[in-house]
């Protein structure tokens, strides 16, 4: 059975991660976050103090970048490394959030992890989210999906998030900081946050988490059974 790449686009907040996640699981198919890239990428800034509008400082930090997947043997999860340390739980914190989309802008930063993840996605099979991936990483994707969800759903899901993961954020400032990544992921040059045209939109905010695997799965297995016709 030919295997399909599977692009699911959209804002932050709406569970694109972890439904990409699952609908990998329920197909077999390998789960890519390239949104946990760019945190990385952020998170190595970061550390490298590195000035986000000199280019040369810009490149130094590239090209010493490695993002890397592994499985968590304890919890079979899939977990991000960052120059071989293990950073899952540093990408997601409140400081890399309020500066990863500024690192996304960046052309060169772009180019280097679009590259990246279209490596990992050369033999299909592949579930990846973001927010290029049906429009610049994966434009021949045979399932395109977009996920959309109203701001005060995804700031209270977001907020519940980061508390199973042991940070209290108040409420208005994910508000601000989600409405934030909406204005600069949809309006920067390089790569911005669209709805491919071939995409199908999903309003995940009326949808618990099961009925949204479901239906992106189903989807799936219609493009699926279509490559054997």
């Amino acid at each position: 059975m030919r295997k399909i790449v599977i692009a699911i686009d959209g804002y932050s907040g709406c569970g694109k991660s972890s439904t990409a996640k699952a609908v990998a699981k329920k197909l077999g198919y390998t789960y890519i976050d390239s949104g946990a890239m760019y945190r990385a990428a952020t998170l190595h800034f970061i550390n490298k103090f590195t000035v986000l509008t000199n280019p040369k400082d810009i490149q130094q930090s590239l090209d010493s970048l490695e993002v890397e997947f592994h499985k968590n043997e304890d919890t079979g999860e899939q977990e991000t490394y960052l120059n071989g340390l293990n950073v899952e739980k540093k990408i997601r914190s409140m400081e890399v959030s309020e500066r990863v989309s500024e690192v996304s802008k960046i052309k060169e930063v772009r180019k280097e992890l679009v590259s990246q993840q279209q490596k990992l996605g050369k033999h299909r099979g592949v579930v990846m989210d973001g927010r290029d991936i049906g429009t610049v990483v994966f434009p021949e994707a045979e399932l395109k999906v977009f996920m959309t969800a109203n701001l005060s759903v995804r700031a209270e899901r977001r907020q519940k998030e980061l508390l199973e993961k042991g940070q209290m954020v108040d409420l208005n400032q994910i508000i601000q900081n989600l409405s934030e990544r909406d204005r600069i992921d949809s309006t920067r040059k390089e790569s911005p946050l669209k709805k491919a045209p071939d995409a199908f939109e999903i309003d995940t905010s009326l949808l618990d988490f099961e009925e949204q695997v479901c239906e992106i799965t189903a989807l799936a297995n219609r493009k699926i059974e279509a490559q054997i016709d």
